[in-house]
């Protein structure tokens, strides 16, 4: 195993609220890509139909969050809660009939500024939005000092530990198991960020020999994916031979320019530094035991 400076990280209590699903307020329709109009569920409340290792591309719905979604009502308190949380800290119920019941983080969604939740199903029943989430936030500064070029960002110990990955010291090099290759060319919205230590940015699944080359219609919530030439070390840019690792945290959409998001797991500049080996069972629900997989 490569060695992280794991044992030097701060851990620290960061807070959200259950949110009820939201929706603009000045309009009922999305306006799909090609003009057609939808009135569909969208992002944030409690998702009881979708969990992490469904298929996040065939929903009768936009930008869905999956399990349970959270938010702080206090600005600065949201922004600490979107960046310190990490893939796979625990979260505990702290209020309501839930109380004292154990989640996991699964992903952050920007521009909502959602974190989103894994419960088994019995806990959701419980939950009532407006219940208190806390999470044990642990993993933001992680790095991995035997290789400088590759950068960490909302990964939790724990996930980085059951990430399968290979290393040849030598080389200073990362082998990653993944389920899909993903070209930059089709990434949106989220473009330009000056920052991925939170937030997402999308896949656009709208051309459809693209969506079959790279098999895209098969994306499922936790699964993580290689976007190949793009860099995330400081905001997401187009870079060719750097590749970045993430995770699916929300659904597909119809509206230009999105799509299913990914979170940052693992990013590098250089090219060579990380090389992402296909492999169709790598989602975070199966190394975490979450949603399909308990």
């Amino acid at each position: 195993m490569v060695k992280s400076n794991a044992k030097n990280l701060v851990t620290l209590s960061v807070l959200g609220e259950v949110t009820s699903a939201v929706w603009p307020s000045n309009r009922q329709y999305r306006i799909g890509h090609t003009g057609q109009l939808a009135v569909i569920p969208g992002t944030g409340g409690i998702c009881y139909s979708h969990v992490i290792g469904d298929n996040a591309v065939s929903l009768v719905g936009d930008h869905v969050e999956p399990g349970v979604s959270i938010a702080h009502s206090n600005a600065n308190c949201n922004a600490a809660l979107n960046t310190l949380a990490c893939i796979g800290n625990s979260a505990k119920v702290i209020s309501g009939e839930a109380k004292g019941k154990e989640g996991t983080v699964t992903g952050k969604h920007g521009g909502v500024e959602h974190v989103m939740v894994d419960f088994t199903s019995d806990v959701m029943a419980l939950l009532a939005i407006g219940d208190k989430i806390q999470i044990t936030a642990v993993g933001t500064g992680l790095a991995l000092p035997q290789l400088p070029d590759i950068k960490v960002m909302n990964c939790s110990p724990e996930l980085l530990e059951k990430l399968d990955f290979t290393v040849d010291p030598r080389r200073k090099n990362m082998e990653v198991p993944v389920t899909h290759l993903v070209p930059a060319k089709v990434m949106g919205s989220g473009l330009g960020a000056t920052t991925c230590h939170s937030g997402d940015y999308d896949i656009q699944l709208f051309d459809p020999q693209v969506v079959k080359k790279y098999k895209l219609s098969s994306l499922r919530f936790g699964d993580i994916v290689a976007i190949v030439d793009a860099d995330h070390s400081y905001g997401r840019r187009y870079f060719e031979g750097a590749v970045s690792i993430g995770v699916i945290v929300h659904s597909d959409s119809t509206m230009s320019g999105h799509g299913p998001g990914v979170t940052t797991l693992l990013t590098s500049p250089r090219r060579g530094a990380i090389t992402p080996v296909v492999r169709k069972d790598t989602n975070i629900g199966k190394l975490l035991s979450l949603g399909r997989w308990r």
